[in-house]
């Protein structure tokens, strides 16, 4: 199978694994349900593709970090994001990802979402049109509030909304749910490969809050902020970003 195609298998077995764990280990509660969890997702991922394609380094949240600059082919996974999400037994803003970069470029992704659906590159759907309400909504980190997002607020007249996963917030973006989603303060590659390129696909804008190019794999899979929006928004978000930058 192509590496779309195969993205987006790999992320619903993991959602599924997790689901069925959600389900039925009764036992396991808070903390521990979510390193179950992590632990059984992540050995999916990384057996599957060890399987699939053996010449290819993969990148987890969950460990098997190659250490070398990764200049060519990447998985980049996280076999659950949105763990404190995961954990509480009536949320369900959590996801796994799965992407792969070439070259530091993403060129395949998928986000398999809690509910049981799946946005990949595989099959995009595009962004709904046009923007359905004059005040954007941003989607916004619920465990993890960055003050750029209250700075931006108070320069652009926004509605910012908090959930949980990376994955979920990029998704409100690809439904048109939400305008755009705005993160700053940290993150790691694994958070947001495979959103950006489900996002991308489906036609949104997708950089750091600077407006520079998002690259992986780079060393210390680091990459600290991210914008995510609705193409004709982007630039009006970017300003506004640039204004409460400097303002803090």
């Amino acid at each position: 199978m192509d590496d779309h195609v195969l993205a987006r298998r790999l992320a619903g077995r993991a959602r599924d694994l997790l689901r069925r764990l959600r389900r039925e280990r009764t036992d396991l509660e808070g903390a521990d349900l979510g390193r179950e969890g992590d632990r059984q997702a992540h050995a999916l991922l990384l057996d599957a593709l060890r399987d699939e394609r053996p010449g290819d380094p993969v990148l987890s949240e969950e460990g098997g970090r190659p250490e070398e600059r990764r200049s060519g082919r990447l998985w980049i996974v996280d076999p659950l994001d949105g763990t404190r999400e995961y954990c509480d037994r009536n949320r369900g803003d959590w996801a796994v990802h799965v992407a792969l970069a070439d070259g530091g470029e993403l060129v395949a992704g998928a986000v398999a979402l809690a509910s049981g659906r799946t946005h990949d590159t595989a099959e995009p759907a595009p962004l709904p049109g046009p923007r359905r309400r004059d005040r954007p909504r941003v989607v916004v980190s619920r465990s993890h509030r960055p003050a750029l997002v209250d700075a931006l607020a108070e320069v652009l007249d926004v509605d910012l909304v908090p959930m949980g996963s990376a994955g979920v917030k990029a998704v409100e973006v690809c439904t048109g749910a939400a305008d755009a989603y705005v993160h700053d303060g940290g993150q790691y590659e694994w958070d947001s490969a495979a959103p950006v390129a489900v996002a991308r696909a489906a036609g949104a804008h997708a950089s750091r809050v600077d407006g520079s190019p998002l690259v992986y794999g780079n060393p210390g899979a680091s990459i600290p902020d991210l914008l995510i929006c609705r193409p004709d928004l982007a630039e009006a978000l970017l300003a506004a970003l640039s204004t409460a930058r400097a303002a803090g």
